[in-house]
């Protein structure tokens, strides 16, 4: 069965936290799944902007927190770079992108936050797949099809975190 998507204008917004309501569409993800024991929240702050914090703990074979939104796949053919507008601590982040929800490996883009408001400007064919921390034999992320965004902190270390996301567009 061949499901046709709508071809997207650019830029495209996929979250603007200006909007009260936009968080409610995010879930976090934390490595309790697996046995761990790191929490990890994900809210809307009252300046604009979504906040995602929590603590990272390696208890049980943990060491990860994430929050997704997923969505009905978007086309994005001819899409260039991810745009993140971001407030760090000064951590590593992972961004996150799956061309639909369902599938098992993501392809992902490593940040470190430097303690100000940024927009990072992301090659959307510069992002690697990942699998369970593993690299699957697949090429980069080819931005045809998107289904599922979303960010990680996984440093290897105990840690609390707090990253504040202002929008996420794509274009």
């Amino acid at each position: 069965m061949l499901l046709s998507l709508a071809i997207l204008q650019f830029p495209f917004v996929i979250s603007d936290f200006s909007k009260p309501s936009e968080s409610e569409n995010w879930k976090v993800v934390n490595d309790g799944v697996m046995g761990g024991k790191s929490e990890g929240e994900f809210i809307t702050g009252s300046k604009g902007h979504a906040i995602f914090k929590g603590d990272v703990s390696l208890k049980n074979n943990g060491g990860f927190t994430s929050v997704r939104y997923s969505f009905e796949n978007k086309d994005i053919t001819g899409a260039q770079n991810v745009f993140i507008k971001v407030k760090g601590d000064k951590k590593h982040y992972q961004l996150r992108l799956k061309n639909d929800q369902n599938d098992r490996h993501a392809y992902k883009h490593e940040f470190k936050t430097m303690g100000n408001w940024e927009t990072l400007v992301i090659p959307l064919s510069s992002m690697t797949p990942t699998y369970r921390g593993m690299r699957p034999d697949l090429p980069n992320y080819e931005a045809k099809q998107l289904g599922e965004i979303g960010f990680l902190i996984a440093n290897k270390k105990n840690e609390n975190f707090e990253l504040l996301i202002e929008k996420i567009w794509i274009q």
